[in-house]
């Protein structure tokens, strides 16, 4: 896991008439962790205090293993039980993501089965329940970013990929299917997922939503690669390039869709392709209207950045 690095703020270029010279220029301290801490508890609902103590966690877990664990503790006792599903699955992901990452094992595991239980609620809502639980499924397979349990990831993948197929609506199973060969390509078990592979890419060829035919093309190029079909990823590949290069309409969904593809490109040993495809992302992004959902995708895209330096 890599941490998250925060940038010095810098104070205005240019200074009132008659001020002294020697503020013009001057750098802010970077927030210091105490800082961050008191921010993340101010953040507007449970969550979404949640989600920040979490982030900060990740910037102790390099230094301070002690005090992460401490503060993914309050993240955690934060969400409450009758948390809104769709809103607290994945932070206790994130949570259970990070734990591991520090090696405190129980405490992950007891963060993913909270978010198996809060899963269990959307029966109503199939579309949010696999996607769900194809990202509890990467938690719990991960040996590189999770628990590294393969059984159990099988298991929680497997009924990710009966709900999408047989109960999600057909206008929104390519998306529920993407999210499923992407959580058995990040947990490690692309060989269980080629059942589902034809399927997804029929699918995604029918499809005339842009962002979700990007999705879908690019997670079962992940898969394909992983199971060691480059050729075939490739080609797949350059499917999903073109669905996401298209998008022109929401920032949001370009930078999402090219987010996926270049997560894909590094899946076939493609790194030139993969940084190319995130500073378009990065581009995309920073069009966001909406101030979190921009925070989101770019730290979502600068993660990734991250690993290709």
């Amino acid at each position: 896991m890599h941490r998250l690095v925060t940038s010095a703020l810098l104070l205005g270029s240019l200074c009132l008439l008659g001020a002294s010279v020697s503020g013009c220029g001057a750098k802010k301290s970077p927030p210091t962790i105490a800082d961050m801490l008191a921010r993340a508890r101010k953040a507007k609902t449970p969550e979404a205090q949640a989600r920040e103590l979490t982030r900060v966690a990740v910037q102790q877990a390099g230094a301070d293993k002690t005090g992460a664990a401490k503060t993914l503790g309050e993240a955690l006792a934060a969400i409450p039980a009758d948390g809104q599903p769709l809103a607290a699955v994945p932070v206790l992901v994130e949570i259970a993501t990070t734990y591991a990452a520090i090696g405190e094992r129980a405490s992950a595991q007891k963060a993913v089965a909270t978010a198996v239980a809060m899963t269990k609620r959307l029966a109503d809502d199939p579309l949010g329940q696999a996607c769900l639980l194809a990202q509890i499924g990467t938690v719990q397979g991960s040996r590189e970013n999770g628990l590294g349990d393969r059984a159990t990831a099988e298991a929680t993948l497997a009924e990710a990929s009966q709900i999408a197929s047989s109960q999600v609506p057909e206008r929104f199973r390519g998306k529920a299917l993407a999210a499923v060969a992407t959580g058995y390509a990040d947990a490690g078990l692309a060989a269980a997922a080629q059942d589902m592979i034809g399927s997804l890419e029929e699918l995604a060829r029918t499809l005339d939503d842009l962002r979700p035919k990007a999705e879908a093309f690019a997670a079962a190029a992940a898969v394909r690669a992983a199971a060691g079909e480059k050729e075939a990823a490739k080609a797949l590949l350059d499917e999903a390039a073109k669905a996401a290069k298209a998008i022109d309409d929401f920032p949001a969904n370009r930078s999402y869709a090219l987010l996926a593809v270049a997560k894909a490109s590094l899946a076939v040993g493609d790194a030139p392709t993969a940084k190319t495809l995130l500073a378009e992302a990065e581009k995309a992004a920073s069009k966001v209207g909406d101030p979190q959902q921009q925070k989101d995708a770019l730290r979502a895209i600068r993660g990734l950045q991250a690993k290709l330096e």
